[in-house]
């Protein structure tokens, strides 16, 4: 009798759907034979600058010791992080891209009595890495798009062990303040660790842009989390970290794998965090392609959710798949979101003006080819 392997998986992996990550470039030239030259990718939140140059000559350099293992402290990130956040270098833990660390700190603090709480449209890693330990999922009805904070806080239970809220938000975009961060924060039980995902926080550069790092003195079962996969142009080579109570960290640090960070990860994340200017550019770039996107939404008549990431959500209708595949046909590939519950919306990632220019001119034309257009 052959054996059902799938049904030797634990019970929360076997209900798990596998993530989908925004269509390769090299995959949607194979299928309808474009070239691939041709063919703009807004579909991944990728820094459309390229990489930063000191970046890339410091992974180059680094190339010298691939026979070696890296640094599984990785001391020289930990201490230009610790510097630049002023925190203590025992409060950084490093991770595969900052999915590794969520499912680090899942793995560490909530099990299968556990509850963990997030927001409806909130990042899909929550939901899957809560399953995937057997844990239950709370997922709180957003309000507006966005985190319900109040909510969320109102959830928690004797069995809550986390809440995931990401700030800004990934699909939405949406964001809270300091202020509403810092009041949630006042409500939440000591022995309940709140997590929150900065990974689009470069991009912000207000007074009132929350900054959860200066909040984890007042706070100590905070667990901040961000990525140098975003504004910091480095999404390939996968490094994010967490920032936390040295006490935390400590635990985090015994579960993760030891050799998490390549070499040349470590070298590349280093080295950007000299380059100041290429931050700056990205965040320029940003803001003025998030005007540009919004601008042409409005002209079309599409409704859409203001953005603080590099992302814009614009609700598209019922025929949002066929639009998607139309825009494909063009050549651009754009995110499909129904998986987060938004079937009537495309997640649009910031791109280039010129590539900015080019979904708009193919969005329009695949509208017009539904039947949606002006």
């Amino acid at each position: 009798m052959a054996i059902d392997y799938q049904s030797l998986a634990v019970k929360g992996v076997q209900a798990l759907s596998p993530y989908q990550p925004g269509k390769p470039i090299s995959e949607l030239a194979r299928e309808l034979g474009l070239d691939p030259a041709e063919i703009i990718k807004l579909a991944s939140n990728e820094n459309p600058l390229g990489p930063s140059k000191k970046a890339v000559a410091a992974a180059e350099k680094a190339l010298a010791e691939l026979c070696l293992y890296p640094d599984g402290n990785g001391f020289d990130l930990k201490q230009k992080l610790s510097a630049r956040l002023s925190v203590g270098a025992d409060q950084i833990t490093l991770g595969n891209g900052s999915n590794d660390v969520l499912e680090v700190i899942a793995r560490c603090f909530a099990g299968t009595d556990s509850e963990v709480v997030f927001s409806q449209y909130a990042f899909a890693v929550y939901p899957i890495v809560t399953q995937a330990i057997g844990a239950k999922a709370v997922a709180v009805p957003a309000k507006d798009w966005g985190h319900d904070l109040d909510a969320m806080a109102a959830a928690v239970t004797e069995r809550t062990r986390l809440i995931f809220v990401a700030n800004p938000n990934n699909p939405t975009g949406t964001v809270h303040n300091s202020d509403a961060i810092e009041a949630f924060l006042g409500k939440i039980p000591e022995d309940v660790l709140v997590v929150l995902d900065e990974a689009y926080c470069e991009y912000m550069t207000g007074e009132k842009d929350p900054d959860g790092v200066a909040l984890l003195t007042r706070f100590p079962n905070l667990i901040v989390c961000r990525t140098f996969s975003k504004a910091w142009g480095l999404a390939a080579l996968r490094v994010g970290y967490s920032i936390s109570s040295p006490a935390i960290a400590d635990i985090l640090n015994r579960v993760r794998q030891p050799f998490n960070v390549s070499t040349v990860a470590l070298a590349a994340a280093t080295a950007v965090l000299d380059d100041e200017d290429y931050l700056k550019r990205s965040r320029e770039t940003n803001t003025a392609g998030l005007k540009q996107l919004e601008a042409a939404f409005d002209q079309m008549g599409l409704r859409y959710i203001p953005s603080s990431g590099n992302f814009v959500a614009v609700e598209v209708g019922p025929q949002a798949m066929g639009v998607y595949q139309a825009l494909l046909a063009h050549g651009v590939i754009v995110r499909p979101i129904a998986g987060y519950g938004m079937p009537e919306h495309l997640r649009v990632s910031v791109g280039l003006p010129e590539e900015n220019e080019q979904f708009i001119d193919a969005l329009a034309k695949a509208l017009a080819a539904s039947g949606q257009g002006a």
